[in-house]
């Protein structure tokens, strides 16, 4: 199947196979062409060019985008979509002023998840996030990484993690895995936090390791969670299995987290809401990419990210949606550009950047996904009919995709 797109208004995220990420000042250039068409092989990307060189005779569909643009689907680096139930009424707990530490402490947060998603079967549990992932593949994600967590238990991650292999064998959208077993303290080991950290090694780790259902290893390294020390010993011991680190860092606090997941050689450190320079320094001259959050920013009403400070520092940022029940329950990485632009002070294209072809890097997927590309993956926003590219993050409120193309087909 031949699909070529005719009149393109323009299009973005044009790039050559070689930029895999962008960084810095570089992140302000969002390369593009006007008045484009762009022709789709299959499940690929074939071509690109000037309306005045297009060929027309050997398409099986032509599909006219006057007045629209094209943009590569946005990449999430960093989701926990399958989980179980919800939790509204902490929603409500903390406008009625109870903080996210208060509420832990008290049997809700993680563990209120966990409990839940124990009791739930797994048929129940892939029921329940196929639906959302269906939801953020028409808000436009083609590529996401989706976290276990909400298990604590050898049994419940495995299942997890299960439900994530599952929906990576039934839907078009690129799916990476990684395993969270360290998310919090289980209510059985509150006072033996060690005794669950050699659990995780000694027993979960190795079953996730030779059962291949994972591709990345997290820790949720905070006060009151797992130390340094925890997660160094478990990033350590997930080298045995290939597991590369993806770690949540600096969300409530700076503890050295930044500087143990750079000795590791972490991919990314999430969170980052509190962010001294110490560790923006920590960070320059590494293979480890801050990942920025602001739909949990927004919801909690924490700090943000410090993206500006991340980008004139030199290093390349990435925002993703962090979607789950307790501190994000939104998976639409449109809120995520427009919140980055309206609360970080990235311009347009530097969060379009971070949502694509750094999201892709993030996810270890750059060389398929995350810019318009000939050879990589078909996975592209077909817009409504906008003025210009940073329409997109203005108009936060409504909807601008026309149609979204995962793997060259389009989403229904």
């Amino acid at each position: 199947m031949k699909r070529l797109f005719i009149n393109i208004k323009e299009l973005l995220q044009v790039r050559e196979a070689n930029t895999l990420k962008v960084s810095g000042k570089d992140m302000k250039v969002l390369p593009s062409l006007k008045n484009a068409f762009l022709l789709v092989e299959g499940d690929t990307i074939a071509a690109y060019g000037a309306m005045e060189s297009v060929d027309t005779k050997n398409a099986d569909e032509v599909i006219d985008a006057t007045g629209k643009m094209i943009l590569p689907t946005w990449c999430d680096s960093h989701t926990h979509l399958v989980y179980a139930g919800n939790r509204e009424q902490e929603f409500v707990d903390r406008i009625n002023g109870l903080t996210y530490e208060e509420i832990a402490n008290k049997g809700g947060g993680i563990l209120n998840s966990a409990k839940t998603l124990q009791q739930t079967p797994e048929e129940e549990l892939y029921e329940q996030s196929r639906k959302r992932l269906e939801n953020v593949m028409k808000l436009g994600t083609g590529a996401i990484e989706i976290k276990s967590g909400y298990g604590l238990t050898a049994e419940a991650e495995i299942k997890m993690l299960n439900v994530i292999k599952k929906l990576k064998e039934n839907y078009p959208a690129t799916i990476k895995s990684t395993f969270l077993g360290a998310h919090a303290v289980p209510e059985n080991y509150k006072n033996n936090k060690d005794g669950y950290v050699q659990k995780v090694i000694d027993e979960i780790l190795p079953e996730v390791g030779k059962s291949k259902l994972a591709d990345y290893i997290d820790v949720f390294c905070e006060k009151g969670y797992f130390s340094v020390a925890d997660m160094e010993a478990i990033l350590e011991a997930a080298k045995t299995y290939g597991l590369t680190p993806k770690v949540h860092v600096n969300q409530f606090n700076a503890i050295g987290g930044i500087q143990a997941a750079v000795k590791h050689r972490a991919l990314t450190v999430d969170h980052l809401e509190v962010m001294p320079d110490e560790d923006i320094e920590a960070l320059k001259k590494t293979v480890t990419m801050p990942v920025g959050l602001p739909l949990c920013s927004y919801f909690l009403s924490i700090p943000y990210a410090p993206g500006r400070k991340l980008i004139e520092a030199g290093l390349p940022f990435v925002l993703a949606t962090d979607y789950n029940p307790g501190s994000s329950p939104s998976g639409n990485m449109n809120q995520v550009v427009a919140a980055a632009c309206i609360k970080m002070k990235l311009t347009p294209a530097e969060a379009i950047n971070a949502a694509t072809i750094n999201g892709a890097h993030a996810m270890g997927v750059s060389r398929t996904h995350g810019s318009i590309t000939k050879g990589k993956k078909a996975n592209i926003i077909l817009t409504k009919e906008i003025p210009s590219y940073g329409f997109l993050p203005y108009d936060f409120g409504n909807n601008n995709i026309d149609k979204v193309m995962i793997n060259g087909e389009f989403v229904s």
